[in-house]
């Protein structure tokens, strides 16, 4: 669970922040004070459901640098760093997307991809990534990120949270109505029962949605994969990567990337977690092979 905070925290304050503030100027009683407006609350909801989804999204990429101190290579010091430079470029080149900002940060094997827009991405690789795998594993590595972004799975993964966001909210606020209503009782707008339940519902109706986004994250890296073994001409490479993460600890990403990252979590809860098992990964790979 700790890999996914980031993204899921900035997108839940701005969530919760909106609706603190819409609850100071009224409009949540505005709503509810004569019966529900379904219509008006489901353009309320959906504001307020987007508004976390995207600003997570646009500041994705100072996160991710913040977050894990990546090193972005503008002046590369060595033959490995001018080597993933080159690479990454020429896999940008055969997705026909922007080159990204490389970077490398400290930290065991993973790697991750972020960025609002397909031409302007950063892609990061660990240290551990670069000194336990061969080149061609970690070109495998770097075509599977530059497929999150030749995908745009960021921007989709954003867009799936901002429509389970918007449903979240108006849900909590329904079931607030409904409760302030009938068990609190209140005659007129609404009580201290809406208030309290709304909290509740977003939070637990909030961890159920991240169960939906969790289940798009793991198709798509089915697709990243694929995208992998086509920008090398064939799935070998990345099997070889998965098959050697397999073996390794993987290094934990912030939250907010792992969704981004190449490395599947070992949570608990396999709905919350956003990455397939490798070895059904490497079966779809060689089911292409």
């Amino acid at each position: 669970m700790k890999r996914i905070f980031l993204f899921l925290a900035t997108n839940i304050a701005v969530v919760v922040l909106l609706s603190v503030v819409l609850n100071v100027l009224g409009l949540n009683s505005y709503l509810t004070q004569n019966g529900i407006n379904v219509g008006a609350l489901l353009v309320f909801s959906a504001v307020v459901g987007f508004a976390g989804s995207i600003f997570s999204l646009l500041i994705s990429k100072p996160m991710a640098k913040w977050s894990t101190g990546a090193r972005v290579l503008e002046n590369p010091t060595d033959g490995t760093e001018l080597w993933l430079l080159a690479t990454v470029q020429e896999l940008a080149r055969k997705a026909g997307i922007g080159m990204p900002e490389v970077a490398v940060y400290e930290g065991e094997p993973n790697a991750f991809a972020t960025g609002a827009f397909k031409n302007s991405a950063l892609v990061a690789v660990s240290t551990g990534l670069l000194q336990s795998m061969s080149r061609e594993e970690v070109e495998a590595v770097l075509g599977h990120e530059i497929g999150h972004v030749a995908n745009g799975d960021m921007v989709t993964l954003a867009l799936i949270q901002g429509v389970v966001n918007t449903f979240v909210v108006f849900l909590a606020r329904v079931v607030g109505f409904f409760v302030d209503k009938a068990v609190f009782r209140t005659e007129r707008g609404v009580g201290m029962g809406f208030y309290i339940t709304v909290f509740v519902c977003e939070i637990v109706f909030g961890i159920l949605a991240s169960i939906i986004v969790m289940w798009f994250s793991r198709r798509r890296e089915f697709r990243a994969d694929a995208a992998s073994a086509s920008l090398l001409g064939s799935p070998r490479p990345m099997m070889n990567a998965l098959a050697r993460l397999g073996g390794i600890e993987a290094g934990e990403l912030p939250k907010s990337m792992a969704a981004f990252g190449i490395a599947a979590g070992s949570g608990m809860m396999a709905l919350f977690s956003s990455h397939p098992p490798i070895e059904e990964r490497i079966q779809a790979l060689q089911a292409r092979a």
